[in-house]
């Protein structure tokens, strides 16, 4: 009884998980109470790397990782406008920055570029695929590749988030 008791009090709930305060619809996370705390004078810049693409007509979660982070760090007091985050993607995920019906990842993708958000297309996936720069999301960029893409924003201060 007593172990049963101890693997209810470790079952994962995600109950506490939820988006927002900056994108409503995507980005969950759950508050952390008695952790290392963050400042509203923390500065933030991260470069998430992305290479799996989503299911058809789901969001891609490497990107809703972003989202996660922003949502999670605004809620905690870290102010918006101290958060810089750039998704660089190569590999097949580079298709989730075409637009289309069937593109599940398409409105997130949006609203997070109007939240400063720069998305990097790596071209030598892109080449690989097919995909044209007038093809993508409007205002996804490309770079001659992720690599180079990285290197240029580790140059102006960027980390790359390990997952």
């Amino acid at each position: 009884m007593l172990f049963a008791s101890q693997l209810a009090a470790q079952s994962p709930s995600l109950d506490a998980f939820a988006p927002g305060p900056v994108f409503a619809d995507f980005g969950p996370h759950a508050p952390v109470e008695g952790g290392q705390p963050v400042a509203p004078t923390d500065r933030f810049a991260i470069a998430f790397d992305v290479a799996q693409r989503a299911d058809e007509g789901a969001r891609n979660r490497g990107f809703e990782s972003a989202a996660r982070f922003i949502n999670m760090h605004v809620a905690a007091g870290v102010p918006e406008d101290h958060i810089r985050l750039a998704v660089v993607v190569h590999g097949k995920a580079v298709l989730d920055l075409v637009p289309g019906e069937n593109n599940g990842s398409q409105a997130m993708v949006e609203e997070m570029l109007e939240h400063g958000v720069r998305f990097i297309v790596c071209g030598q996936s892109a080449a690989a695929y097919g995909v044209s720069t007038d093809a993508l999301i409007d205002g996804v960029e490309m770079h001659l590749s992720a690599m180079t893409a990285h290197a240029k924003l580790q140059q102006t201060g960027f980390t790359v988030n390990p997952f």
